[in-house]
């Protein structure tokens, strides 16, 4: 089920694109005065750690060699000094680099959800809401990583390796010599480790999004895996995912624990030779006891950054990898701008026209086949047809979630795509089939937070669709909290606060989509009964399967595989014998009642 849709996450970037660190660091651009603190102290932190090592090797030399204890107190507390400034100044690093990162992300977050609003609706059919949310927290949170662990820190290790070079070389060249011997040997392990852990890294990436999206949607199904005792099979299914993550990320420890202790044994190697040339050094007294104890201390801190620089590496892997997915998100085209000279409605008078409309969602498979009819000002036309006939796909090119191709649809004599798209949809009201409420209370579903909409506006909109008892009746009436998805109240209930919230917004034309197909009769009869009011100086495009509910439209719009098949009023309809005088028939027989 879901090898397919994520074939394209398993795919392995560069171990550094100069293109995307270049992008990548443009975020950090607004806070650039921050990270050069940042790397200032750094410096700082590396010339204080350089002190310590130095501080003991004269001390050993210079006092405790002679017997002479008249500066140790003194070297003790400049000793602590270094220590005491190191920490300080490492505190004040880390607060500021993790502060900068968690700006940096915020920004990014904000950026990615701003974009997602504004794709297209055909963007979400062929992407799994599972893989978004990868993209908005996992990829994302890699880059905070990079930006707290990577960027920045770098740069102090590359200080400490510079300067520890320069005072080892400083103190014997030769026994300096020794100690960068092992360092190629460092950098082979290293590349090694990088190369697998980069395939093993991408490969974790990876199969997380196939188990959020997996997740994601069993989470969202749940009633229907339960309904259908699909417990077992779903959990095994989930169960399979999660071995394969489980498998990759394994592969990913694997590496790291080989890779630390083969560079702690190079490093032990490094020791030894320095105990054994350094030893004979002091032997032969070409080398100071004290100089060998700071040798020992500053190459047990020389190797800590080589290997730091090597994890850093990796995570610069891993956010060039989320990186190239996060950019290919935000390069997606979103929905067209309006054009400049694009049409301002403010209030449309309601005149709806579909002339010669031919629509494929795939190429080649025309789900809509030059449909034409119109609809007048304040008229009230019913679309009618068997599933797959192409109802609700009108709809949707109407409120342009779709862009049309063939033919054109026009409102007041202006073809919508040359209407500003926010004018055309604040003009057009969709009341869906599937509700889809908020997590929030009742008035905010009603509002979507649209300012100017008093308490007076929402309870009279819901006192006319014949909500406003079922409302007052819950504990918090208006402030009731609805949960995820409005689960709290029953698919007629949710229908009922569709039906008040596009009255509220008070549309020029108003789309009926199956909107009274899941409700129950007396809460039905609530509907036909508002209906009315709801309609009333408005321009309405009803779709209905039950056609008992559209008997009094002014029209009937007849769709049979994508094309008009008839177009009249009921009883017109009724007397020529077509389509929907066979469809009134059938459902006359099925519900055995005599409209």
């Amino acid at each position: 089920m879901t090898s397919r849709l994520h074939e394209e996450e398993e795919v392995f970037s560069k171990a550094y694109d100069s293109g995307l660190a270049k992008r990548l660091l443009g975020y950090l651009a607004p806070y650039r005065h921050v990270v050069v603190l940042s790397v200032l102290i750094l410096l700082a932190v590396s010339i204080s750690e350089l002190a310590g090592p130095y501080l003991v090797k004269v001390a050993i030399d210079r006092y405790i060699a002679r017997g002479d204890a008249s500066g140790l107190l003194l070297l003790a507390l400049l000793y602590a000094l270094s220590l005491g400034a190191a920490f300080v100044l490492r505190y004040w690093q880390v607060y500021l680099t993790n502060r900068t990162g968690q700006q940096v992300m915020a920004d990014l977050r904000m950026e990615i959800f701003t974009h997602l609003q504004r794709l297209p609706v055909p963007f979400f059919d062929r992407n799994p809401v599972g893989r978004l949310l990868t993209r908005v927290t996992n990829d994302v949170e890699v880059l905070n990583e990079m930006v707290t662990s990577g960027v920045v820190t770098i740069f102090g290790d590359i200080f400490t390796l510079i300067g520890i070079a320069v005072v080892l070389t400083y103190l014997d060249r030769t026994l300096a010599l020794v100690v960068f011997a092992v360092v190629p040997f460092m950098l082979m392990a290293a590349m090694v480790f990088r190369r697998k852990a980069r395939i093993a890294y991408s490969m974790t990436r990876a199969r997380i999004a196939r188990l959020n999206a997996y997740l994601q949607e069993s989470l969202g199904g749940m009633r229907i895996v339960q309904a259908f005792v699909r417990e077992r099979r779903s959990a095994a299914q989930f169960d399979r995912l999660n071995a394969s993550h489980l498998e990759a990320y394994l592969r990913s420890v694997l590496y790291h624990s080989v890779f630390f202790p083969a560079m702690e044994l190079i490093g032990a190697v490094a020791i030894a030779l320095i105990i054994w040339h350094g030893g004979s050094g002091v032997i032969k007294g070409t080398l100071t006891i004290g100089g060998l104890v700071a040798f020992l201390q500053y190459t047990q801190r020389f190797f800590r950054p080589v290997t730091d620089l090597s994890e850093k590496y990796n995570t610069m892997q891993a956010a060039m990898s989320s990186a190239e997915r996060i950019f290919d998100l935000l390069d997606t085209r979103p929905e067209a701008d309006d054009s400049e000279d694009a049409v301002r409605v403010t209030a449309a008078r309601g005149e709806v026209e579909f002339e010669n409309v031919t629509f494929a969602y795939d190429r080649g498979e025309e789900v809509l086949r030059g449909v034409s009819f119109k609809v007048g000002r304040g008229e009230t036309v019913a679309i009618v047809g068997a599933t797959g006939a192409g109802k609700t796909t009108l709809m949707s090119l109407l409120a342009r979630f779709y862009e049309l191709e063939n033919g054109s649809i026009k409102i007041d004599g202006v073809d919508i795509r040359n209407v500003a798209r926010q004018d055309l949809r604040r003009n057009v009201a969709i009341v869906p089939q599937d509700i889809f409420l908020f997590s929030g209370t009742i008035e905010e579903n009603l509002t979507l937070g649209r300012p100017g909409i008093g308490a007076a506006r929402v309870e009279d909109a819901a006192r006319r669709v014949g909500a406003d008892d079922f409302i007052r009746r819950l504990p918090h009436g208006y402030q009731e909290e609805v949960g995820e998805r409005g689960v709290s109240l029953s698919v007629g209930q949710r229908q009922l606060v569709s039906f008040a919230r596009a009255l509220i917004h008070d549309p020029r034309i108003l789309i009926l989509d199956e909107a009274t197909s899941s409700v129950d009769p007396e809460t039905e009869y609530l509907l036909r009964e508002a209906v009315h009011s709801l309609l009333a100086g408005r321009t309405s495009i009803v779709i209905a399967h039950r056609l008992s509910t559209i008997r009094s439209a002014d029209r009937i719009v007849v769709l049979h595989k994508g094309k008009v098949k008839e177009e009249g009023t009921h009883e017109e309809l009724l007397k020529t014998g077509g389509t929907y005088s066979k469809l009134w028939e059938l459902q006359y027989m099925l519900q055995g009642n005599d409209d």
